[in-house]
């Protein structure tokens, strides 16, 4: 493997002893290094990476935000979510658009598979996840609508009148009230009020 990957996060012996771990096992992989968020963002905008490993908890971190402002910088990019924190959270980034979750606590062996398989495959889930991601598409009533009736629902949901979502859109005003109708149908909701009750439920 002579991918270019990104390790971000702030504590030295974290980089150094990830990148120690993948060396060993790959020893064409080109790595750098990121301590922060503007750093990462910065590395990402100037050089093209395969994989970003990404600390959750970094300085000027924007949590669940950096997945989608990341991939606007580089949108193949895949990113793996480094964290101590639990199962429940890793799905919150997976819900974003990330690729994979690992465990500050993953062995060796983890660190490594979770490299190869993301860069191999394309994600990275580990097996005590998949049963929660599944569950939680289930639970998630927004995977019933398209992305354009994703689209509107968020807008919707931020207060924007029909008007302002056909303007912003740039589609007709009959186009949003068929969308609307549509999303209420969907999400078994009958006014704004509980349509923006199931958005933060969701968020």
């Amino acid at each position: 493997m002579n991918e270019r990957i990104l390790i971000a996060d702030d504590h030295y012996v974290v980089r150094a002893g990830t990148a120690l771990v993948l060396e060993t096992a790959y020893p064409n992989l080109n790595i750098d290094f990121a301590e922060n968020y503007e750093q990462v963002k910065k590395t990402v905008a100037n050089q093209h990476y395969t994989l970003l490993i990404l600390d959750i908890d970094m300085p000027g971190t924007q949590y669940k935000k950096m997945i989608p402002e990341l991939k606007g910088i580089q949108n193949d990019l895949k990113i793996l979510v480094f964290s101590g924190y639990d199962k429940d959270v890793a799905i919150q980034y997976i819900r974003e658009g990330a690729e994979g979750y690992l465990s500050k606590q993953s062995s060796e062996e983890e660190i490594k598979n979770a490299v190869k398989t993301v860069i191999e495959k394309g994600y990275f889930y580990p097996s005590e996840l998949i049963g929660l991601i599944i569950q939680n598409k289930r639970n998630n009533p927004a995977e019933k609508l398209s992305s354009r009736e994703y689209e509107i629902f968020k807008l919707l949901a931020d207060g924007n009148g029909n008007l302002e979502i056909a303007n912003r859109l740039n589609i007709q005003m009959s186009t949003v009230s068929t969308y609307k109708k549509r999303i209420f149908q969907k999400l078994d909701v009958s006014n704004i009020a509980e349509l923006i009750k199931v958005y933060e439920l969701m968020h």
